[in-house]
């Protein structure tokens, strides 16, 4: 995948080096033919990147992206890692509903986990980066025929898929509540029927990544969301920031691995970008299957070097806070969500037992008050006094599986609540 870098760090397009090193530094600045001398893995992370690494040919970038994921891959076994794959078995209605889709658009499925929450129906579903269109297909069946699910993409080949079944599905679900587009993700203030404040849940899968402009992905996410709404998508991650020699890598950019964001990196950004609480729901390690791909890490020094796929929620909330406080308020969970009558999780360290009182910090309060969930609860205490920061609150890695945890999730990691 080639991305040029611009020629001598070009005065007019000199970014100044502020946040936009957390979207401009993760993307590749050039795949020459011959790489540069392989930096020395013991290189100080104290910046994101040099400035001249925030250069960067976009149209290059999207142009080698739509040809990789439009060209090079035909079928989801095509793919070199398991970055870009599912790990973990459906829920059965959803298995009903892959059932449902038609096989050409499931052979080039690419996504890196299930990305539709809980309790959608009648809801407006944007999907990001929608491909050929299995993700919208499902959703499709769960939000039902009130309900209306919008893709947006910026390959041909996938789209072409996804228009050409849309036929097929219509007829099988007994209803048409899907449109796609041609787009970037970046740019979605191009397509005209995007108002803001008009969708409830934005989705994507292992897309974001792929994007050369991370930042105004997350915020017109957050422009486009109705209040109480929120961005659940899922996509890679690291333990650390990804060196430059592996960005320049045109397989590992494809597979979703050079444009992995460092978690901590990430939920700093989505903060700035309006969501203040960021919330982890599931993680799996990310192994590379192709044994040359492996070598060409381990050969550059970078074993170390791990990634996830993981799944965020990220809500459009203006009463969240920056940190988890602690009010003494709890919620008592009723069972109502469908196919979750004994509990519910709102996230990997949020399961509430129907009819236990469970305590909660203010930002988790709000996250089921003030959104499409607070039918299913009842909720215990006010604001009227503040016991400090909730404990367990903290900032390690939050991926339950990495070796660093043990296997075992991190109370409270990356900066969310109990």
């Amino acid at each position: 995948m080639k991305v040029d870098l611009l020629s001598f760090l070009s005065s007019s397009v000199l970014f100044a080096a502020t946040i936009y090193q957390y979207t401009e530094a993760f993307t590749p600045s050039t795949l020459q033919s011959s790489r540069r001398n392989h930096q020395s893995a013991t290189a100080t992370t104290s910046s994101l990147s040099v400035a001249q690494d925030m250069f960067v040919d976009k149209t290059a970038t999207h142009s080698s992206v739509t040809t990789y994921y439009g060209e090079t891959l035909q079928k989801s076994s095509d793919l070199k890692t398991n970055a870009c794959c599912t790990a973990a078995s459906p829920f059965p209605h959803i298995a009903e509903a892959i059932k449902n889709v038609h096989p050409d658009v499931i052979s080039k499925y690419y996504g890196c986990g299930f990305c539709v929450p809980d309790e959608v129906e009648g809801m407006t579903i944007l999907d990001l980066g929608c491909g050929a269109g299995r993700d919208v297909y499902i959703a499709s069946q769960l939000v039902g025929p009130n309900g209306r699910v919008i893709g947006v993409d910026m390959t041909e080949e996938q789209l072409k898929v996804a228009k050409e079944t849309q036929p097929y599905h219509a007829e099988k679900f007994g209803y048409d509540n899907v449109e796609f587009h041609l787009g970037l993700i970046e740019k979605l203030d191009d397509i005209p029927s995007l108002k803001d404040g008009s969708v409830d849940i934005i989705i994507s899968n292992c897309v974001i990544n792929l994007c050369p402009d991370k930042e105004s992905v997350l915020k017109s996410c957050h422009r486009l969301l109705k209040p109480g709404g929120e961005l659940y998508f899922s996509d890679v991650y690291a333990n650390r920031r990804v060196p430059q020699e592996l960005r320049e890598d045109e397989v590992l950019w494809g597979e979703c691995l050079s444009g992995a964001l460092y978690w901590n990196d990430f939920q700093n950004l989505g903060k700035k970008c309006g969501f203040k609480d960021p919330r982890l729901v599931e993680d799996a390690p990310i192994t590379i299957e192709n044994k040359a791909v492996q070598q060409k890490m381990d050969d550059m020094g970078h074993s170390k070097l791990e990634f996830y796929s993981a799944t965020y929620r990220l809500f459009q909330l203006d009463s969240l806070e920056p940190h988890c406080e602690d009010y003494g308020q709890a919620v008592i969970y009723k069972g109502t969500i469908p196919r979750f009558e004994s509990g519910w999780a709102l996230d990997d360290h949020h399961y509430m037992e129907k009819g236990k009182v469970f305590p909660v910090c203010g930002n988790t309060f709000n996250m089921l008050k003030e959104t499409r969930f607070e039918k299913h609860f009842d909720f215990i205490g006010d604001w009227s006094t503040h016991y400090g920061i909730f404990e367990g609150c903290g900032t390690s890695m939050p991926f339950s599986s990495s070796a660093a945890n043990g296997g075992v999730s991190t109370k409270g990691g990356g900066g969310a609540c109990c």
